[in-house]
């Protein structure tokens, strides 16, 4: 298929210092961000014409890069200008967009990743919801997984990555428990995150987030902001397994859905089992700051075209 056979609100990428459709994008098979998992990544989303909080989320690759000795020749404003390009190419208004950068590919004969020149990639698709429709409305159900998070002083989950084994397990363990999402525990027991997302527990008013053992993600940012703004006390400390489960709320955080609520957890009702009050209330404000223009960038879909 050539370039002209892509829709490319199907999706544009860049590669190789070059944008195609994202169909026809592709890595080295012998790249070590493939082979080895050695990369880093980002994920931004438009909504509506406008990325939410995309200098946070490039600062957050930025960071990652350097905690894994990467380095790019793009600065931090190219890589905003490179994914904006994929957006604006795209024509999407809602869109899913993502930063990678990988370790590269070793020269021949050497397993040196000192020797290897990092690679950059992006791309922009339609967005992307990590819970449907039914699912966002209604609430989502959650079980404990049994599989223990990889440990952060094996892997930093604070650097976002694709060393995702332990959290797929978690999703097959929950479709086999009647669940759609898992959380994963560390090995003291205590709550840490899932396949994608932060996890927030709220009980007598109050919300409470793990600390340890997570991906700081600017969703959840989000959420602990919006409720220091509404006077919400929210902590940000060790989260127990039982406490999850006695929750009166819980929630959870993620750029590919927003905050979407969790009603069932192994088995059990949250609350009432449904959505709780204060899960709309961040909800609401979380769309509303969206819509105010404060944390957005608005894609300026006119640029270059004569």
């Amino acid at each position: 298929m050539t370039d002209a056979q892509h829709d490319p609100a199907d999706g544009i990428a860049f590669v190789n210092g070059a944008y195609v459709p994202l169909a026809l994008a592709s890595v080295p098979l012998i790249d070590r961000g493939f082979v080895r998992s050695d990369a880093t990544y980002d994920v931004a989303h438009v909504w509506k014409g406008r990325f939410f909080r995309l200098e946070d989320h490039v600062e957050r690759f930025l960071a990652s890069m350097r905690g894994l000795r990467m380095s790019l020749a793009y600065s931090g404003a190219d890589i905003s200008e490179i994914l904006e390009e994929c957006v604006r190419r795209s024509g999407l208004r809602d869109a899913y967009v993502q930063m990678t950068c990988t370790r590269g590919v070793p020269p021949r004969g050497t397993r040196d990743p000192r020797l290897c020149q990092s690679r950059f990639y992006a791309f922009a698709q339609p967005f992307v919801w990590i819970a449907n429709d039914e699912q966002r409305r209604d609430g989502l159900r959650m079980v404990i997984s049994s599989v223990a998070r990889i440990p952060p002083e094996s892997v930093d989950p604070r650097i976002k990555n694709f060393h995702w084994l332990d959290l797929t397990m978690g999703i097959f363990e929950a479709y086999d428990r009647d669940a759609v999402v898992a959380v994963l525990v560390d090995r003291d027991g205590h709550i840490t995150e899932g396949a994608g997302f932060n996890v927030f527990a709220v009980r007598n008013g109050r919300m409470a987030t793990p600390e340890r053992g997570v991906l700081e993600g600017v969703t959840r940012r989000t959420a602990i902001e919006l409720a220091h703004e509404i006077g919400v006390p929210c902590e940000v400390r060790t989260l127990g397994a039982d406490e999850l489960r006695d929750a009166d709320e819980i929630f959870i955080t993620s750029t590919a859905g927003g905050i979407m609520p969790v009603t069932v957890i192994d088995g059990r009702n949250v609350g009432a089992g449904k959505p709780g009050p204060l899960t709309g209330r961040i909800h609401d404000l979380y769309w509303r700051r969206h819509e105010d223009g404060r944390l957005c960038k608005a894609v300026d879909y006119e640029k270059g075209r004569g």
